[in-house]
């Protein structure tokens, strides 16, 4: 008898944990939006010369400013939907003297006179 209690148990607490992941109606998951909604619109707007100060126009604060390489800003978004795989869009801007000169990550400019960079490109580790 302790051995079918202790059994049930076990059950109801796997049960319990992974609930969300079996579909249990009445279950609800919120959208999740991390860090700065980066959009290919907002990108196609970003030219080589532009200042650090219409760059931040455009895209809003960089979510990481590296103390070390304050050259370089990196905007990051995450958002994660009920259902669907969790999608990251990343755009890092290189500046020479407070002038933007180059644009990589995976939202590339799709106008030709843009920033070099090539498509789904990561960022090079520090």
């Amino acid at each position: 008898m302790q051995r079918l209690t202790l059994v049930a148990l076990l059950c109801m607490t796997l049960v319990g944990c992974g609930g969300t992941r079996l579909g249990f109606p009445g279950v609800y998951r919120i959208d999740v939006a991390q860090g700065n909604i980066v959009t290919q619109e907002m990108v196609d707007k970003l030219k080589p010369g532009m200042t650090k100060r219409q760059v931040r126009f455009v895209l809003g604060t960089p979510l990481v400013v590296d103390t070390f390489a304050p050259d370089r800003w990196d905007y990051v978004y995450r958002y994660a939907r009920r259902g669907e795989p969790e999608a990251e869009e990343r755009v890092s801007l290189f500046f020479e003297k407070d002038v933007l000169t180059r644009i990589s990550g995976t939202l590339p400019p799709s106008s030709p006179d843009a920033a070099t960079t090539a498509a789904g490109e990561e960022t090079e580790a520090r």
